[in-house]
């Protein structure tokens, strides 16, 4: 009989691919049937739809009823042609992904969706735009921006509702179908609070969870409803997890799309027992709504302008990553998370071509009660753990 962590990281070996209909060697299928990807109330086809961006409203996907899921990179994959279009000044994620969709490594998708977290998914729009214009033989899918900004004005929440709305309404040209908001935010908001119980595991003395597990934990890439299924069992088997212990590390800086970074951290007999980036520890936001619209324009499956204020509100105030939020509050952040984590031991990791995350290193490191350790320039997936081997030696 499988357990959900191993449910769950056996789907997250998986990912980057669009999710199939799961199976459950232990209770038989979760939903087994050759028509998983068919719309109940069309009897077409649901649409393919692969995203990129930590504060894309995956609400709204979902409410759509398409088939969804983030597009990573692979650092252990060519990525040239991704080099050959946008540069190697980008993102080496970006790149990668870019790669990975000329390659047609993410299978046959109808959409590409991305949003404007930071400089790199933008370029990675621009690129993907020009190349469907310019080079129509490379046969990629039709690509949509969901611009949300995160200025701390009144103007700046008008915008997001206006670029939320937009958003909704081509998912309907998409798909023909109205969107179920109110079931898509109640799904999502579900899952938000059974992944806030799991990474309470993982802060436990000793952790439960570690910070590769928790990274399978938060993003196997399966259909919401199963994620829920899974999560609640891993919930209910939590006294029989593994103990972890081991120097406790927080790990600041740049996302981490793919477990290599964190494996190999591991590895030195440290657990990351928690992290500030939008695969990890910022993706367990609060319930859509809690920022003060509230929900009552969600209705009963309705899109009034009440549900998708709260929507853009939730992805206008959706965690201090480093490409959105200032030294000081990202400083402030730090502070509080390590010692909700306990954590014994902060770094920052940095890649290169994302060079924001070490700007706030000073105000982090000045901010915390514990030692602090700077990885600059850090190779996409790799790990030099020279500096962290050499000022914080961690027995094995």
């Amino acid at each position: 009989m499988l357990t959900a962590l191993a449910a769950l990281e056996e789907a997250y070996a998986r990912r980057g691919v669009p999710p199939a209909a799961s199976k459950d060697r232990s209770d038989g299928p979760i939903d087994g049937r050759s028509d998983r990807w068919i719309d109940g109330r069309s009897g077409a086809r649901a649409l393919v739809v692969g995203y990129v961006g930590a504060d894309m409203p995956v609400e709204l996907l979902t409410a759509a009823g398409v088939r969804v899921f983030r597009l990573t990179g692979d650092p252990e994959s060519d990525f040239a042609l991704g080099d050959r279009y946008l540069g190697r000044g980008v993102d080496p994620v970006a790149r990668s992904v870019l790669a990975r969709l000329l390659a047609g490594s993410f299978g046959d998708l109808d959409r590409i969706v991305i949003s404007h977290d930071c400089e790199a998914s933008l370029r990675l729009f621009y690129a993907l735009r020009e190349l469907g214009r310019v080079e129509p033989g490379t046969a990629l899918p039709e690509v949509y921006l969901v611009d949300i900004l995160h200025l701390p004005h009144r103007t700046t929440a008008r915008y997001n509702r206006r670029r939320i709305g937009e958003f909704a309404a081509r998912l309907e040209a998409w798909t023909g179908r109205p969107l179920d908001l109110a079931g898509a935010v109640a799904a999502h908001d579900e899952r938000r609070r059974l992944l806030a119980a799991a990474a309470e595991l993982r802060r436990a003395v000793p952790a439960r969870l570690t910070g590769r597990q928790f990274l399978a934990v938060a993003n196997a890439p399966l259909p919401v409803d199963e994620h829920i299924v899974l999560l609640e069992r891993l919930l209910a088997e939590a006294g029989r997890l593994d103990e972890h212990a081991g120097r406790r590390v927080f790990l600041s800086g740049s996302d981490h799309d793919t477990p290599h970074v964190y494996e190999a951290i591991e590895r030195e007999g440290h657990v990351i027992v928690g992290e500030d980036h939008s695969f990890g520890d910022l993706s367990v936001t609060g319930p859509v709504g809690a920022g003060g619209l509230g929900t009552g324009g969600l209705g009963t499956g309705g899109l009034g302008t009440g549900g998708l204020g709260a929507l853009a509100e939730h992805y206008h105030y959706s965690g201090p990553t480093a490409h959105r939020a200032t030294a000081g509050e990202r400083a402030a952040y730090a502070a509080a998370a390590v010692r909700r984590c306990r954590a014994e031991l902060f770094v920052s990791y940095c890649r290169a071509g994302d060079e924001a995350p070490a700007w706030d290193f000073p105000a982090q490191r000045a901010a915390l009660d514990i030692p602090a350790v700077l990885l600059e320039r850090q190779e996409y997936g790799r790990a030099d753990l020279t500096a962290l081997r050499k000022e914080h030696p961690c027995p094995m």
